[in-house]
This record gives C-alpha cells, structure tokens and sequence, in this order.
C-alpha cells in the first residue's frame, strides 16, 4: 500500500469510529437537493439548525470535531459540501458567483424544513454565509464567520494579493490546475504551512482534500469561485448586495497568525454591521483556527449559540483577545 493510500484509509477509519463528548460522528454521507443542485452533507445532532459551511481548500470534514460537539450542546449541526466538491454535484452551468453560494445556503436551510438557521463560515463559506445574511437576514438566526472578514472592509489593494496571490494564480484556468496539481497538491501544502504557521498539519488532514480534487472537474470546480469572484466585481447589482452592512447578530472569529489574512481589517469591521457584533481574536492561531483550537472555538461558539439572536452581544464592538485562552 502506498503512503498516500494508506493515508486515505487511516483517514477513512478515523472518520468512522472517532467521537466527541457524548456524540460519536456520522461517517454517513447524506444528500439533498437545493437551489437545483444535489448536495452532500454530514450532521449530528437534533435542536435549532447550525449550518457549518467550509471553504478552499477544504471539505466538510473540517467540522468534524464541531459536528458532534454542537450536537451534544443540543443543536442541528449540518455540514454540506460546498457547490462543485466533492460529492456534491458539479454545476452544469459553472455558476460559482458569491449570491449563489448564499443562495445555495438558505435553500440547504429550506431542503432541511426549518424555519431559519445559524450559519457558520470559514474562508468561502465566511463569504457564502455573509450573503446568506444579506439576501434574506430573516432566515439568518445568527451568523458566525471564519477567517474572513466582511467584504465591505475588502479592497482590491496591492497588499492583500501581496499576502493572497493566489486569487490572481487562480484565474488561468488549465494552467492554475497544472500549478495546483503538481507533486501531488505540494501547493495545498504550502497554503496550509502559510495560512496557519503555528499549525502541523499532516499529510493525515490534507488527504480528503486532495483525494477530492484528483476526481474529475473538481480541482477546476474549486478554483471557479476565484474566477467567479473578478466577474462579480464588475457587476453593480451584485456588489450592492455582497457590500452591504449587515443586520444580522454576528460573531467573527480570526487568527492572529493568519498568513492570509491582515488582522488589523477587523478594526473597520463594526463600520459593516448595523446589528450587534463581535469579533474574537485568536493569538496563536492562523487562518484553520477551528481546526487549530478546536477546544476555543467551540466553548465560544457554542456560548455565543446559547445567548441567541437578540443577546449575543449588545452592540458593534472592534476586535478584542480570545476571552477563552
């Protein structure tokens, strides 16, 4: 067996057996269709929707210790696929646009029969989840974003494709795959050691990843949201919405060792809500922080949960040190 093989069945039979708390995690993938896309997806638990989405690059799997700990904490926890990964369909018409992805969100809430949902983002899905809260913030129990700050204190700067040049190596299409693919994913490798510096990831994490993106269309799936992202901001109407202040309770959380990521954006983040806010800094972690700190993440995630819409914090308040650690 190869080393890479017997990566992916270790993985494999982690999945399957391991367990938090009370709640052992389903290894079992579901399926549903919203938005008119079949989407696969993981849960645990039973209580008020919490709606775990992932970013790039990444699977749903990166919620596997908050999947069953949300469950034990009373909770729905559902963590779909995103749009093109892995086995979620591939759309046939290449839609990747920001709205989609919140489009995609509030109609997973729909597929599921609840009345709203706290939703959850890290990286892409922080973005797909701002844009839930914005097409429709009466769905939107709660929001809660990863890594990735609102895209109203995001510009277009020198110094942010300084610090993220892969948003512009992603828009060469066939040559960005070739570039990704090479000596087995080494630039997934990289990304990670770059984004969460302080983090050993291990060839034992990225290998679902990898394994995904090897299956046909789905590495060019993947990096379409990049392409898609550009096309977005020539359009007007879009921008309105995806720009827009946010109403929606809402709790971001960021790793001070973010290689992507310039913290100090958080200090413009109150200017983009209208409704409560905080946001919650983690010191030592990078841009993977819930996979970093899983243990922080949870207790104020969690906590943040149990305070509801209305309480979860009483007005716009900048960055402040993780209380917890």
């Amino acid at each position: 067996m190869t080393r890479v093989s017997f990566a992916a069945a270790a993985w494999a039979l982690m999945v399957a057996t391991v367990g938090y708390g009370s709640s052992a995690m389903s290894a079992e993938v579901k399926h549903l269709t919203a938005n008119g896309l079949q989407f696969a997806y993981l849960e645990a638990g039973k209580g008020p929707l919490v709606l775990l989405l992932h970013g790039f690059p990444d699977t749903a799997e990166t919620y596997s210790a908050v999947l069953p700990a949300l469950a034990d904490a009373g909770y729905h926890a559902v963590a779909p696929f995103q749009r093109g990964y892995y086995p979620t369909a591939i759309p046939a018409d290449g839609d990747y646009s920001v709205l989609t992805l919140g489009r995609d969100a509030l109609a997973i809430v729909d597929a599921l029969h609840a009345p709203n949902a706290t939703i959850v983002g890290h990286d892409w899905g922080a973005t797909a989840a701002y844009a839930a809260a914005n097409l429709a913030p009466e769905r939107v129990r709660q929001l809660v974003t990863v890594s990735i700050p609102h895209p109203r204190v995001i510009h277009p700067t020198p110094k942010l494709f300084w610090r993220a040049p892969h948003f512009l190596l992603f828009q060469f299409g066939g040559l960005s795959e070739w570039y990704v693919r090479r000596n087995n994913f080494a630039y997934i490798d990289y990304l990670y050691s770059y984004w969460s510096p302080n983090w050993q990831v291990s060839e034992l994490d990225l290998e679902p990843v990898k394994e995904g993106f090897r299956r046909q269309g789905r590495l060019a799936a993947a990096l379409g949201y990049y392409r898609a992202l550009f096309a977005d901001a020539r359009d007007p109407a879009k921008q309105e919405i995806a720009r827009r202040k946010t109403s929606v309770p809402t709790l971001a959380f960021a790793g001070r060792s973010d290689g992507a990521l310039d913290v100090a954006l958080y200090d413009e983040m109150p200017s983009a809500f209208e409704g409560p806010y905080e946001a919650v800094i983690l010191e030592k972690a990078g841009h993977f922080l819930h996979r970093e700190d899983p243990q922080a993440f949870i207790h104020r995630l969690v906590q943040f949960l149990k305070q509801g819409p209305t309480s979860a914090a009483q007005s716009a308040r900048p960055a402040t040190a993780d209380p917890v650690r």
